[in-house]
């Protein structure tokens, strides 16, 4: 009788929770956490943290429809938010996925990003890849 060595696969949607979906609640509780930016966990529970770590990781196409309608002051309070999320939560991390990455291209396509908007990312993120993105996506 051997022992089977073999190697299974990993199939991360049937581990833990399911994806979650962008909704109208999710994004009220972003921008309400964006007056909340200097405490630890932005004022968000256990339980919120949670969920928005799932929705952060939601794909650019919710997060581009869903900013379609933000006026750009709400857009540049996402991003700030959703950049210290991933800084002080690991449940946000996203890398290449960041909802900041389809947030940011919003405005520099209505021609409001602020100037000073990507010195800031860069002095609070790690993310290489904020706010533009992966070479490969835009490409």
């Amino acid at each position: 009788m051997g022992v089977d060595m073999s190697v299974g696969t990993f199939d991360p949607g049937a581990a833990g929770d399911p994806p979650a979906t962008l909704a109208p609640a999710d994004l009220a509780r972003l921008l309400a956490a964006a007056g909340d930016l200097d405490a630890d966990r932005l004022g968000l529970s256990d339980h919120e943290v949670a969920r928005l770590g799932r929705v952060a990781r939601t794909d650019a196409l919710d997060w581009a429809a869903v900013a379609a309608p933000l006026a750009d002051a709400d857009l540049v309070q996402l991003i700030r938010v959703l950049v210290l999320a991933e800084v002080r939560l690991p449940e946000f991390e996203s890398g290449a996925r960041s909802p900041v990455v389809p947030l940011a291209r919003t405005l520099r396509q209505r021609d409001a990003y602020p100037a000073e908007l990507t010195a800031w990312i860069r002095e609070q993120s790690s993310n290489r890849f904020l706010p533009h993105g992966s070479l490969m996506d835009r490409l």
